[in-house]
């Protein structure tokens, strides 16, 4: 089995290599004894979810790493099946910092209401004790009400908890998170919180197994309030050994640091000028020809590029071995059950 990335001492086995004439060859596993920094993207329906998948069941048995996957739309719960425990994210409000609460409630935070949300986030450690700091400080009206509005939002999202697991307590076998039940600012939110612990618990040394953040529609969750703690994943989670992975359809969109940091990139098939040009803005110069004419056309097809061993191959993944909930529904399958 060739392995991409380091020499195979702890790897998840990925797929076979694809030839020009569609046949397959030799197995080829990723390298997770390194950390590593990637993104996995394609249009939808070409296989990034099912690939990112893929990683998640290498990584839930692989000895010495535990991933941490963010699914916000049911793509892999079941992934229980290969140990992972399935959780409806809940995070703790001191896990962002004064700046990204600003960020989430989209305050400036040089504005009255930004200012007391600032201070709040400073001052108190969970969501009721700001909402408390605010309703109780000398301020102006008009400025306490703007922010305790804004709290109060935050808090109907259902995701702030005082008693919410810690980043550590994830990495306990590794954890799905199933935000189904969240949308746009409150996927932030988790995101932002759950990345931020695994790099300090990470930098800390107090991991017994190293962290791997799988974020699925990370166009949708990884931007905004949880850019900069993916960020710092990607620019700076190497050294302590935390690795971040986001799959999406729209690279365009994702942070730049995202896909200018990867030395892992699995491409399904992109068809938007703008996704392939901004895959394309970081092509390897070892890399030969242009990378938008090497990613197949096939569902289940990717190029895979890993900067390590400076090395572009393409590749057939693999069947799921845990049930994949992320197919789309059809019409056909929507009247047999009614039936």
């Amino acid at each position: 089995m060739d392995v991409l990335g380091g020499d195979g001492a702890v790897c998840g086995r990925l797929g076979r290599y694809l030839a020009r004439d569609g046949s397959t060859g030799a197995r080829v596993a990723l390298d997770f004894d390194r950390p590593h920094a990637g993104v996995v993207v394609g249009k939808r329906g070409s296989g990034k979810s099912h690939t990112l998948g893929v990683l998640a069941e290498g990584l839930a048995g692989a000895p010495g790493v535990a991933p941490v996957v963010v699914d916000p739309m049911g793509a892999f719960t079941g992934l229980r099946a290969a140990g992972l425990d399935v959780v409806v994210p809940r995070v703790r409000a001191s896990a962002l910092d004064p700046r990204a609460w600003c960020v989430l409630l989209d305050l400036d935070p040089a504005s009255p209401a930004g200012t007391l949300v600032w201070r709040a986030a400073a001052a108190e450690s969970t969501l009721d004790g700001m909402r408390s700091w605010v309703a109780d400080c000398e301020a102006a009206p008009a400025a306490r009400r703007g922010a305790g509005n804004h709290l109060a939002l935050a808090a109907s999202w259902g995701c702030f908890r005082p008693d919410a697991p810690s980043a550590r307590a994830l990495l306990d076998g590794g954890a799905v998170l199933d935000a189904t039940g969240y949308r746009g600012r409150a996927l932030q939110a988790v995101v932002a919180a759950v990345a931020s612990g695994l790099y300090e618990v990470a930098v800390s040394d107090r991991a017994t197994q190293l962290p791997w953040l799988l974020v699925d529609e990370a166009h949708a969750c990884a931007t905004g309030a949880a850019r900069d703690a993916v960020d710092t994943l990607y620019t700076r989670g190497r050294a302590p050994g935390a690795s971040v992975v986001l799959a999406t359809q729209r690279p365009s969109a994702l942070p730049e640091t995202a896909v200018s940091q990867s030395d892992l990139v699995v491409a399904h098939r992109l068809t938007s000028e703008r996704d392939v040009s901004a895959l394309a803005s970081v092509q390897p110069t070892y890399l030969a020809g242009s990378l938008a004419d090497r990613i197949p056309r096939g569902t289940g097809d990717a190029l895979v590029v890993d900067d390590a061993t400076e090395s572009v191959c393409t590749v057939r993944v693999r069947e799921r071995e845990t049930e994949h909930g992320g197919d789309s529904s059809t019409a056909t399958s929507a009247a047999s059950s009614s039936g």
